[in-house]
């Protein structure tokens, strides 16, 4: 096993050296707002400017929650990678502290990087008056400040944002603008992995935020509104940032015959889908969250090269991909009328994603801790059959039994 990490990163360093100086710039109004690609010198990573915040990263960045290594962050960095997204919540804190430990104290490149964190309120606490809000901000954003070894961060996001009249609450955006006001955060913004077209549209209208973390994957390939509005909010100036971008859902697994596994199990899969996400130039970059070197090596390249090969052809136009497509949550919500007992299905299937997908089973107990007591999963106890239905699928009865065996 020593071996294979050793060779594997020698293989990673051998790609990367000399190709990445010089793809970071940071902000200022004197920054070009234009979206389009870019490359320092041939070879090197293609670039996109981040919104209005000025910020010009390369299309793809990382996204720390899942990774526990730091010196997968550190490589991460030296192949040139410059943006980092982490979160209060991640592994309870202990994400954040390993941001700020490897860039800031160790590498000592908190002015070439953008770091983003996010702060979760749970819905219980989202009817805060505006100076309990702002109080319990400031209190978690010198918590996330402490751990990152950081007096500012580049990009704060509300977390787990489902709602729009959330986006729009008042108490919130003047909290938040209070927070950057500080020269807490450069800039704000929110992350989203549910009824996202409304929430962007939300966005746009309020008018605040400067970046948004959201959901894109190949699933979405037909969702032609949720498209357009990404593509509206991008040319508005919002820094459009993709999350969830390789499915990482059982879909692949559940009915494809055991012989043709092997295509959609190895390294095509990542780099297709990382792909077709980012090739949609409204999206500045994406944060994949790759957890080893392997992933690492698989992800990086397209970062350097956005043309399909024809093997990622092949797989993204198979037909039986795209009938796989149709078992990933979309986290539309329409499920919802379904359930009798009103149990909030999307987060739920989110929980078994990041129990039985990523293996992140503290994110999967704490996402479902989130819930408020009269829509979480507890209240399934006592269904004989479970009558909740998805309009694409999903076998929403067959995640809910596996999750409970994963988190029992």
């Amino acid at each position: 096993m020593n071996d294979r990490k050793t060779l594997n990163r020698r293989k990673f360093l051998g790609a990367t050296a000399g190709t990445v100086a010089g793809v970071l710039a940071l902000g200022g109004s004197s920054v070009s707002r234009a979206i389009s690609d870019r490359r320092e010198k041939p070879g090197s990573l293609i670039t996109r400017v981040l919104g209005r915040t000025g910020y010009r990263i390369p299309v793809v960045s990382m996204g720390v929650m899942n990774a526990d290594n730091p010196e997968l962050v550190r490589r991460a960095y030296e192949a040139g990678l410059r943006h980092f997204d982490t979160a209060n919540v991640y592994q309870r804190g202990r994400n954040e502290e390993m941001v700020g430990r490897v860039l800031v104290e160790e590498l000592k490149v908190r002015d070439r990087v953008v770091i983003a964190t996010k702060i979760l309120l749970r819905p219980q606490q989202r009817g805060l008056s505006a100076a309990e809000m702002k109080g319990a901000h400031r209190s978690l954003m010198e918590e996330s400040l402490r751990r990152l070894r950081t007096d500012y961060v580049d990009i704060l996001y509300s977390h787990d944002v489902s709602d729009p009249e959330w986006v729009k609450n008042p108490a919130l955006i003047e909290s938040l603008l209070e927070l950057k006001e500080q020269k807490k955060t450069r800039f704000i913004g929110f992350s989203t992995h549910q009824n996202m077209d409304a929430v962007i549209r939300a966005a746009m209208e309020a008018k605040v935020y400067d970046v948004i973390l959201t959901t894109l994957n190949y699933s979405l390939y037909d969702y032609a509104d949720y498209l357009e509005t990404l593509k509206q909010a991008a040319v508005q100036g919002i820094g459009l940032v993709a999350m969830k971008t390789q499915c990482q859902q059982a879909w692949y697994r559940e009915s494809i015959p055991a012989e043709m596994r092997r295509f959609y199990e190895g390294p095509i899969i990542h780099s297709a889908l990382l792909k077709w996400a980012v090739r949609h130039d409204f999206i500045a970059t994406a944060v994949p969250g790759f957890t080893t070197f392997e992933q690492l090596n698989t992800d990086l390249p397209v970062a350097g090269d956005l043309e399909y090969t024809e093997e990622e052809k092949k797989f993204l136009e198979d037909r039986q991909v795209k009938l796989q497509m149709a078992a990933v949550c979309r986290a539309c919500g329409q499920c919802q009328p379904t359930c009798p007992k009103g149990v909030d299905i999307p987060v739920v299937l989110r929980a078994h994603m990041y129990a039985a997908s990523y293996g992140n089973f503290y994110q999967a107990r704490d996402t479902l801790d989130g819930l408020e007591p009269e829509k979480s999963v507890k209240i399934c106890v006592g269904c004989s059959e479970c009558q909740a239905r998805c309009v694409r699928g999903v076998n929403i009865a067959r995640r809910l039994d596996e999750l409970r065996t994963l988190l029992a």
